[in-house]
């Protein structure tokens, strides 16, 4: 064993594309406040740590609202515009307190004095400036919601052991939307209306009555003063759609928008119409609904992923979009660029060809990238996503690019709990965790070999978080499949796991699994990758943060240490931050080890 602590050094006149991708300057979608559109949000890595900016539009002056030396990407603006809210952790441990500031600059002070440090479970600010809705999650606690207003001490409206969060202030700050999943199913939530008071207004759960596992999602109350409808994502046909709930009638408007995929929404500023979001098999496009005339007009956008739209009261919309090949930019359908940062240019990366390969539960949807002009087989990165419910897209991502940049062949599998391809496909991991997602894995593995594009003999398998989880567990259950294992803040001992990380995860592994491990210590043994480290034969590489409270650091080292009693090839590299870094220099430094600890094992 070894463990690893330099990268080397970087010549900075000969800076391959692959590092140029991760210094160049990015910007999310900003966001602006209600009351003071001009007033923007957003986040950048302009100074090589990814921090909150302020940008008022009318002026076109920017300034860095935050500075620490792990970065911040927790923050809102007040609907008035008048402070910035951020959420204040140790060095990426996701536990704190909110603090604010002025929009204009000055100093930082406590948001809600009286608020004990936890895990964040929502917020929402009301528009009169000085009133909060503020979620809060303990072991000790489960989760708290607080009532805050200026001048006097918090009010707890509610409290329950399972895990639920704040989901919108309706605009006039008389209703308050919470989703929560008393029931014990942290995959499915149900909705419940409260007043300021905490006294329960209305009621609605799609997992009561039926044997389908149904779920809801605030979106988000109308913009419009003493208008108390509520636009609700649900599940009901088998994908996420939107609804709108007026929680004072009861009266539920299903949209029933002819679209094949998920479609998610928001209010347009003056109630009257909704910004639409559809996502279908790893692209993404924008549509205009008007809610009187039903009518679902189409937003151009070039063909790749929408990662975030906003309306604008203007009538305009502002969207970050990217593709495989070409880098994120902030566009707006007024013409051109919203925000442009200065200094270097991200390079642009290979197109994305899409595969669908027959495996034990249906079509799966494989994205791959591989060198431009190359034919196989070639070396192959397995690069599996997080979540588990998410999904790689038609997007930029500077981690495959860089993979290419170096001669791989790069496969993304969105594989059984992807969101994406409709409800079933998602929930099917359920027990058999891991487990599941590795059968569809080992699926394109083989078409990827069949068809002549992989070489057997230099196959990678890689991912982060529930990837990086998913690597040992393959590297374990399939270890004559693999090459090499590269696995980043992975989940390695799940049942130690369990004991130490926050409290929501816990929720959501008694739902994947059934139980806690003491209730189904075989579902646990079984989906652990722990349990199948003497099976390992490839060289291993795990990176993993010290602070990490979803993939705590003891579990690794316990399987680490297993890697150390049998003599297994391996190296870790351990770093001070939480859940991946925010730091540029020390992403690169990560990326540059991984690829230097596969080119050796590789032999190229």
């Amino acid at each position: 064993m070894s463990e690893s602590n330099e990268p080397g050094t970087r010549d900075a006149a000969g800076m391959p594309d692959w590092e140029k991708r991760f210094r160049a300057p990015r910007v999310s979608l900003p966001d602006w406040a209600e009351d003071a559109p001009d007033r923007s949000l957003f986040v950048s890595n302009a100074t090589g740590t990814y921090e909150l900016y302020a940008w008022d539009r009318a002026t076109g002056e920017q300034r860095q609202a935050t500075f620490r030396p792990n970065g911040t990407t927790d923050g809102v603006l007040s609907p008035d515009g008048a402070w910035i809210w951020w959420f204040d952790d140790k060095d990426g441990d996701e536990f704190g307190v909110w603090r604010r500031q002025p929009f204009e600059g000055g100093a930082d002070q406590p948001a809600v004095p009286g608020l004990e440090p936890s895990y964040p479970a929502g917020l929402a600010l009301a528009r009169d400036g000085r009133t909060a809705v503020v979620g809060r999650s303990t072991d000790e606690e489960g989760t708290t919601i607080h009532l805050a207003r200026e001048g006097e001490d918090p009010a707890e409206i509610y409290r329950h052991r399972e895990s639920a969060g704040v989901g919108d202030l309706s605009h006039d700050g008389s209703l308050i939307a919470v989703e929560h999943t008393e029931h014990g199913d942290a995959m499915h939530a149900a909705l419940r209306v409260l007043r300021p008071d905490g006294t329960p207004v209305a009621e609605l759960d799609d997992t009561k009555g039926g044997t389908e596992e149904l779920g809801l999602e605030v979106l988000g109350f109308a913009p419009v003063d003493g208008d108390t409808r509520l636009l609700v994502g649900h599940q009901r046909r088998g994908r996420w759609e939107p609804l709108v709930w007026d929680v004072a009638t009861g009266e539920e408007t299903d949209l029933a928008l002819d679209l094949p995929g998920d479609v998610s929404a928001e209010w347009c500023p003056d109630g009257s119409a909704l910004l639409i979001a559809h996502g279908f098999e790893a692209r993404s496009e924008l549509f205009r609904y008007d809610l009187a005339a039903r009518e679902l007009t189409r937003i151009p956008t070039p063909p790749g992923t929408v990662s975030g739209a906003t309306a604008r009261p203007d009538g305009s919309v502002e969207y970050l979009w990217s593709s495989a090949a070409e880098p994120p930019a902030v566009r707006s359908t007024s013409g051109g660029v919203v925000l442009d940062p200065p200094g270097l240019t991200c390079p642009p990366s290979v197109p994305v060809e899409d595969a669908w390969v027959e495996g034990p539960g249906g079509r799966i949807h494989a994205l791959i990238q591989k060198p431009a002009g190359a034919t196989g087989p070639l070396p192959t990165v397995f690069d599996l996503h997080g979540g588990p419910t998410w999904h790689d897209s038609d997007a930029f991502a500077a981690g495959p690019a860089a993979w290419v940049d170096q001669g791989y062949a790069v496969i993304r599998v969105n594989y059984r709990g992807s969101t994406g391809y409709g409800r079933a496909w998602t929930d099917a991991l359920k027990h058999r965790v891991g487990l599941i997602e590795l059968e569809d894995v080992a699926a394109v593995r083989d078409w990827a070999v069949s068809s002549g594009l992989a070489d057997p003999t230099r196959l990678i398998l890689t991912g982060a978080s529930w990837g990086g989880y998913l690597t040992l567990l393959g590297l374990g259950t399939q270890p004559e499949a693999w090459s090499v294992g590269i696995a980043v803040v992975p989940v390695a001992d799940y049942v130690t796991a369990y004991h130490d990380e926050m409290e929501a995860l816990k929720a959501m592994d008694r739902t994947l699994l059934g139980g806690t491990p003491e209730e189904v210590p075989e579902r646990f043994e079984a989906s652990s990758p722990l349990t199948y480290v003497d099976e390992v034969k490839a060289p291993v590489y795990i990176s993993a943060g010290v602070n990490d409270p979803r993939c705590p650091i003891r579990q690794i080292d316990n399987y680490v240490k297993r890697l150390e009693t049998r003599g297994a090839t391996h190296e870790v590299y351990r770093y001070d931050a939480g859940h991946g870094s925010l730091v540029v220099d020390e992403r690169i430094r990560q990326v540059r080890l991984e690829m230097d600890f596969a080119a050796r094992h590789l032999g190229g």
